[in-house]
């Protein structure tokens, strides 16, 4: 199944999980996973949460960030990957000049 996320509706989730700004996400989202490319603006940041019943993969499309698992603090740039591990706290922010662009997949475990 090719998805191509231009084609999807763009949702705006505002303070998302108690962060700060804008998270804008283009989703699928079926019985089995959550598949999204999300868009954070410089300063927008999604809040610390748990991973309780999933786990998450973040792949990093464009601009610079960090994440903090579990207090570990980590640069992302584009090229890297976060692997949140089911059970975790995550928070990711975008502490950069330029739009920070990700790819995500959260199966429903």
């Amino acid at each position: 199944m090719k998805i191509n996320f231009n084609d999807l509706p763009v949702t705006h989730l505002v303070h998302f999980n108690g962060g700060e700004g804008e998270l804008q996400a283009n989703m699928l989202v079926d019985e089995r996973n959550k598949i999204l490319r999300g868009r954070l603006a410089p300063g927008a940041s999604i809040g610390l949460h748990q991973h309780a019943t999933s786990s998450e993969v973040i792949y990093v499309l464009e601009g610079k960030g960090k994440v903090i698992t579990d207090g570990v603090e980590e640069m992302l740039l584009a090229g890297d990957c976060h692997y949140c591990q089911k059970g975790q706290f995550h928070t990711l922010i975008n502490d950069g000049n330029t739009d920070f662009v990700f790819f995500a997949l959260v199966p429903q475990q």
